[in-house]
């Protein structure tokens, strides 16, 4: 799977743990950053993630901060995203099943490193259900739509 991963330097650590061991199991991961702990705006880094996972070039993305507030606001605000916030695998597992949601935001001072892997594994491996889910999908768009 393509991921796209992007972070501040609250998630730093976080973002490079997750993006290697990602790599391990084989998928094909792109930083969009951060890359320095120096003090920096997670909207720089989302942004250009988002783009990516809503243009096709990806087919999920990772965004973090300290507490994934932020970047979850962040990502909901390109067209075509639709981010959860998660910090417990059922909600990744949920929000996959029945949103269909293409990009997980993780709070890296919330989530230590052993849950924030259950959160992503889950994330990765469910699939949407469709059926009456894709009704509200749909309206969910044309709220974004008409915005």
């Amino acid at each position: 799977m393509k991921i796209a991963m992007a972070s501040d330097h609250g998630a730093l650590d976080l973002k490079k743990e997750l993006a290697a061991w990602l790599a391990e199991q084989g998928h094909e991961v792109k930083d969009f950053g951060c890359d320095s702990p120096e003090s920096c705006d997670y909207a720089d880094f989302v942004e250009p993630a988002c783009r990516a996972v809503s243009a096709g070039e990806f087919d999920r993305g990772i965004v973090l901060c300290t507490t994934g507030i932020g970047a979850s606001i962040t990502a909901n605000k390109v067209h075509g995203i639709r981010c959860a916030l998660c910090s417990e695998p059922f909600s990744a597992e949920m929000t996959r099943r029945h949103n269909n949601a293409n990009v997980l935001a993780l709070g890296a001072g919330c989530v230590g490193s052993l849950i924030a892997r259950q959160i992503v594994t889950a994330f990765l491996t469910c699939e949407f259900e469709g059926g009456r889910h894709q009704r509200r999908i749909d309206k969910i768009a044309a709220v974004e739509g008409r915005n």
